[in-house]
This record gives structure tokens, C-alpha cells and sequence, in this order.
């Protein structure tokens, strides 16, 4: 597994989308981390379905909370890189690292507060004006497609 870019999910709420999110970095070597609780069980099929075969192939990582996830973090000394609709800067903007997290919040209601002040930069991803959201694993893609391109 690839030590360097990983990719976590702040209590997501949809198997599908994680599925697919773990289908995606099994496919390019990433780590994926999953802050719990999940909206849904670890060994939901709808999980199972949307990550195929992929599941055994993919580098997950379960954390109980937020506060499991951060002592981890700041132990492997990483950078987390929030993914929001309430930032500002671009991802096409910023300079990514080898060691980054891409953190992305719940399909239903992002991050807190808390997780928001202990994020070492956070980017959006420029949309229209009027539109809410793109899909999570739409949006991983997007930024972790050009924290690779950008890493070689």
C-alpha cells in the first residue's frame, strides 16, 4: 500500500458511496480511513455491491471516533486537508504532499466545528453559483485525481 496520500470519511452515511470510494483507492493504491459511526454497517451489502471485489484489495482503516482518528494523525505527524463547501480556496490551488489526509465530511452533514479548527488547510471545490454539493465520491476523485497528478 501507498504510505503517502490517504483518504478519509468523517462518519459517512451512504455504503454506496463508500463502496465506491474504497473501490476507487483499492484501484490506485490509496489508504482510505473511516471515522466512525458509519450510517450503516461495515459489512452492509450495499457496501459489498458498490466495492465489488475490490473490498480486499482496499487499505481500510477503522477509527472507534474522531478523537481515535486525531491522536493517530498527529502521531504520524500528517497534514489534514479538510474537503468543504464552507472554504474558499481551491483544490486546483493548492500544493499537495505525499503524507496529506483528504478528509471529506458526511454526505448529510459535513464535519463539525471541532473538526473544521483541527484541519491544516481546507479547500473547496468550485461549483456554480446555487449548487450545494457534488457527490462525495465524485469529489474524492476530483481532489485526490489531482493530489496524484500533482504528486507524479
Amino acid at each position: 500500500m501507498n504510505d503517502g496520500l490517504r483518504i478519509a470519511l468523517y462518519q459517512p452515511d451512504i455504503a454506496g458511496n463508500t463502496g465506491t470510494i474504497l473501490r476507487f483507492a483499492a484501484c490506485l493504491d490509496l489508504g482510505v480511513d473511516v471515522i466512525e459511526p458509519a450510517g450503516f454497517p461495515l459489512s452492509d451489502r450495499a457496501l459489498k455491491r458498490a466495492g465489488m471485489d475490490y473490498l480486499e484489495m482496499a487499505a481500510l482503516s477503522r477509527h472507534a471516533d474522531w478523537h481515535a482518528f486525531e491522536e493517530w494523525r498527529r502521531t504520524s505527524a500528517r497534514r489534514l486537508v479538510l474537503v468543504t463547501t464552507k472554504a474558499t480556496a481551491a483544490y486546483t490551488d493548492f500544493a499537495f504532499a505525499a503524507g496529506d489526509i483528504l478528509l471529506f465530511g458526511r454526505e448529510s452533514a459535513g464535519v463539525p466545528e471541532e473538526v473544521h479548527q483541527a484541519a491544516d488547510t481546507r479547500l473547496t471545490i468550485p461549483m456554480r453559483p446555487g449548487a450545494r454539493s457534488i457527490n462525495v465520491a465524485l469529489s474524492v476523485a476530483m481532489v485526490a485525481g489531482e493530489a496524484l497528478r500533482q504528486l507524479g
